[in-house]
């Protein structure tokens, strides 16, 4: 294979924790932007309490002025069924659910343990599909977790099967807190190959925390994922985990496989205009290192 889908999660992990809260209008304008320069699924908000994420707590509104587009597919993140049903209202085409692999950081993100976080997220994924939407399961902390360290692989892969067990579309390992190098994306996306099968698609969610995330997505191609999560000028970051900061910039990434003979539908100027257009709009400097130097030649 030579080509790479990209996951676009600038409107809702790009910007659930950042200072500066957008409005409606600016995440709508966000939106069509990325649809624009090429990406067709796009996170496009998070179905949670407004209390926990208020920069998303326009999640229903902006759901009801989102344009829709031929092969465009916007996904939701969920967390229990009140969320799918704000969801499946709003007219998703895909839920995200997370089980994050570690009981400390599960009770932080969701309230409660890993196994019960598998649970709800069997159920979750039961209803949406009867719902006729695609579903992916996220595992967080795949790699490591803030508050318990190391997660050991006997502990990912016990998470794994049951994750898989509850039967979504897709499964998608992430690099929370961006803890990962390429020698761990080469031995735990072989653990959710087994897990998964041969018939489950996988995905990896990145962050460039210690300025690993490309050479990590460079293992997952040469592991056969070709599904990765990217961010508008590598805005983000995870609000319950400390220091987790943004994710691999969609532009830094497009550099990276343009120069390594790989394509994807999203165009690279484009969205460096983009990263440059969310930088003024969240008053920051973003992260990204090809917004900042340009592609080449």
């Amino acid at each position: 294979m030579t080509s790479v889908d990209l996951v676009e999660m600038a409107p809702r992990d790009g910007l659930q924790n950042e200072d500066a809260v957008l409005t409606t209008e600016a995440k709508l304008e966000l939106i069509d932007r990325a649809v624009r320069a090429g990406t067709r699924r796009i996170e496009v908000t998070s179905f949670v309490n407004p209390k926990r994420v208020p920069q998303l707590a326009d999640a229903d509104e902006l759901m009801r002025a989102l344009p829709r587009y031929d092969g465009v597919r916007y996904a939701g993140l969920v967390m229990n069924q009140r969320g799918l049903d704000r969801a499946l209202a709003g007219g998703v085409d895909e839920i995200d659910v997370v089980v994050v692999a570690t009981d400390t950081f599960c009770q932080r993100n969701q309230g409660m343990t890993t196994a019960e976080a598998c649970a709800v997220a069997a159920d979750v994924v039961q209803a949406a599909r009867a719902a006729g939407k695609f579903t992916t399961i996220t595992v967080g902390a795949a790699f490591g977790c803030p508050f318990e360290g190391e997660v050991p692989p006997a502990r990912l892969r016990a998470v794994l099967e049951q994750v898989v067990a509850a039967g979504p579309d897709e499964l998608a390992l992430a690099d929370t807190i961006g803890v990962a190098v390429p020698t761990d994306v080469t031995e735990r996306t072989a653990i959710a190959q087994a897990a998964a099968g041969a018939d489950l698609p996988l995905r990896l969610h990145l962050h460039d925390t210690r300025n690993t995330a490309a050479a990590n997505a460079v293992a997952a191609l040469s592991a056969g994922i070709t599904t990765l999560d990217t961010s508008i000028g590598g805005a983000g970051g995870c609000p319950f985990a400390p220091a987790a900061t943004g994710n691999l910039a969609t532009e830094d990434l497009l550099y990276l496989l343009d120069r390594m003979g790989w394509t994807t539908t999203v165009d690279l100027q484009e969205t460096i205009t983009n990263a440059a257009w969310l930088q003024k709009q969240l008053g920051k400097t973003l992260p990204s290192a090809v917004l900042r130097a340009g592609p080449f030649p």
